[in-house]
């Protein structure tokens, strides 16, 4: 990699006081997977995935794990309790998992992506 170069990635960045617990969601050869959870203290950051971004669409679930706030969306996807890779999303209960509402991002086809999870969620923003 020459110096100064972009480092290609999905990151998730906490702009809150406390630790939040995130699962992301993407496209894969085999279908569906859903991953989880990285533990990402206040202020920090946590690289999801690393290199290249294979997908365009990467879908992010992330709970607040003091105060219990969530940043979610209308996507349905599959998550457990503990860490996880579950393939598929369909039938979550049935297979003894939860099932929590994705936000989707639209990579637009980027290498790298940031999110950045603030306070009020729902105005967490995503860019390259």
């Amino acid at each position: 990699m020459a110096p100064g170069a972009a480092h290609a990635e999905f990151r998730v960045c906490n702009g809150t006081q406390n630790l939040v617990g995130v699962a992301i969601g993407y496209r894969a050869k085999e279908g569906w997977v859903t991953e989880g959870w990285w533990q990402v203290p206040a202020t920090t950051c946590a690289t999801l995935i690393e290199g290249e971004l294979q997908s365009r669409y990467y879908y992010l679930y992330a709970e607040d794990a003091a105060r219990g706030g969530r940043w979610t969306g209308d996507v349905n996807m599959c998550v457990a309790e503990n860490e996880f890779k579950i393939v598929g999303v369909q039938d979550c209960f049935a297979r003894g998992f939860q099932r929590m509402g994705f936000k989707e991002y639209d990579t637009g086809r980027q290498g790298s992506w940031m999110v950045q999870l603030s306070d009020t969620p729902g105005s967490q923003e995503g860019q390259n």
